[in-house]
């Protein structure tokens, strides 16, 4: 089950002007809901608690009683994870110690894996691996940071033996998925879910009948909206760094979990495949290293 704080922050921006109040009021400072009631949470946020209301089934929940539990609940791991880290606040300011600063980084990288572990459909994942073993062609595409995480999705299948296009020119990425058939796979990689180009290629590759793919911060984008399955990564960005520290790992993620189940999946050709393109490269090591048995 996805955790509550995550759930409202990818709802952010589907919800109405007083409902995203509410919502960033609640992002800011979970505490705030266990000591208030709707009535209270609502005069604080300048609204009405009818406002607060929709805003907890916008999120998901049944109402407010629901939404207060499973904040406390969300409040209460996080103040775990960060003791465990050692960080009393997870925000970066512009007097933290070196020390502090790669606690919270490490900290705030940590949460976006672990909430993405705990909020991924399960059988998404399974109906995507299913579609890239069987695949004839994928395509994969990101822009901008998200290019990364296609670039290593393309080279972690290339070494287990799947074939796929990674495509950092759009032009060419719409030329492709223009080819594609039924059975083929499309993949969108778009933080937002807004990205023109993602969102272009996913639409262009589904009217010709392929399998497609988003991978997305946003369960309500544009890119989830025209894609068969949602893999849905849960990072929160916070203010002190660029847009893509959390939500890369997130996505790297996805990409391992993808991997790792296709190995399971049919783990002696995919052993083969990672034994012969690891022994490939050892006589570009230098020295007498013993081989290391790392894929």
């Amino acid at each position: 089950m996805n955790d509550a704080l995550v759930t409202l922050e990818q709802r952010l921006p589907s919800l109405s002007k007083a409902e995203r109040r509410v919502a960033e009021s609640v992002l800011a400072r979970p505490a705030l809901v266990a000591e208030s009631t709707i009535t209270h949470l609502a005069e604080l946020c300048e609204t009405s608690p009818a406002s607060v209301a929709r805003m907890c089934r916008a999120a998901g929940f049944a109402g407010y009683k629901e939404f207060r539990i499973a904040v406390a609940a969300a409040h209460s791991r996080e103040q775990t994870t960060r003791e465990f880290f050692r960080v009393d606040d997870a925000e970066i300011s512009l007097n933290d110690s070196i020390a502090d600063l790669v606690s919270k980084v490490a900290y705030q990288e940590t949460r976006a894996i672990e909430e993405t572990a705990r909020g991924i459909n399960l059988d998404a994942l399974d109906q995507v691996a299913c579609a890239i073993a069987a695949a004839p062609r994928i395509d994969i595409f990101g822009a901008g940071s998200s290019g990364l995480t296609a670039q290593d999705l393309q080279l972690k299948l290339h070494r287990i033996g799947i074939p796929g296009f990674c495509w950092s020119d759009a032009h060419l990425a719409l030329t492709s998925a223009a080819l594609s058939t039924p059975g083929s796979v499309a993949i969108g990689i778009s933080h937002t879910g807004a990205t023109l180009e993602a969102n272009q290629l996913v639409e262009l590759a589904r009217s010709r009948g392929a399998t497609t793919v988003a991978i997305t911060n946003h369960p309500n984008s544009p890119l989830a909206a025209k894609a068969d399955h949602v893999l849905t990564t849960s990072a929160r960005e916070s203010g002190f760094r660029t847009g893509a520290m959390s939500s890369r790992l997130a996505q790297m993620a996805i990409v391992d979990f993808l991997i790792v189940l296709l190995v399971q999946r049919d783990f002696s050709g995919t052993s083969r495949h990672l034994r012969r393109t690891y022994d490939a490269i050892q006589g570009h090591r230098i020295g007498d290293t013993p081989a290391s048995h790392h894929h």
